[in-house]
């Protein structure tokens, strides 16, 4: 009969094995995503358990302006988390300064290895960072809707003026 700690090197080794394998040679922090899906996942568990203890009923779902300004304010915060020179402060640690990327974004290299470049690769990927943006609006809704409704509506309105600055920039060059 096997111990534990046998158990566990045997299942390590075998991960470690499967992660040498789909890796091909490059350095893919697998254990740093395992470990972030499985923070995703406590962040749900704990975000569900406050719903429960406020005694707070979740929707059936979000009506079709709820689901418009979510999807338009997701998109700004992503960005604005992910690409925002103000914001290059938080991702600093996890990435290095190559240039700018569009208007008023920068474009940054992934540093480091394991975690570092998990934190990394998901702070600067704002599809990545979206679904964690996601879940803290869809939460707030539940949580202190008018609060979230107010938010969503601000980074909502950002976001169109975003919109009216490239029409204005687009209009200026095709008069010219």
């Amino acid at each position: 009969m096997k111990t534990i700690a046998e158990l566990a090197q045997r299942v390590a080794g075998a991960a470690r094995a499967q992660a040498a394998q789909y890796a091909g040679g490059q350095e893919r922090p697998l254990g740093g995503y395992a470990l972030t899906m499985s923070v995703y996942a406590g962040t749900v568990a704990a975000l569900a358990a406050a719903v429960r203890a406020r005694g707070k009923p979740v929707p059936d779902g979000l009506s079709v302006g709820d689901l418009m300004l979510c999807a338009a304010s997701t998109h700004k915060l992503s960005r604005l988390i992910a690409k925002d020179p103000v914001t290059s402060p938080l991702r600093a640690p996890f990435t290095a300064y190559k240039g700018t990327q569009g208007p008023a974004e920068l474009a940054e290299d992934v540093r480091g290895q394991g975690g570092r470049k998990t934190i990394g690769e998901l702070l600067t990927c704002p599809f990545c960072t979206g679904m964690w943006v996601v879940t803290g609006l869809t939460a707030g809704q539940i949580l202190l809707p008018r609060t979230t409704r107010l938010a969503m509506g601000a980074l909502t309105a950002l976001t169109g003026a975003d919109m009216l600055q490239f029409a204005h920039a687009w209009l200026e060059r095709v008069t010219r």
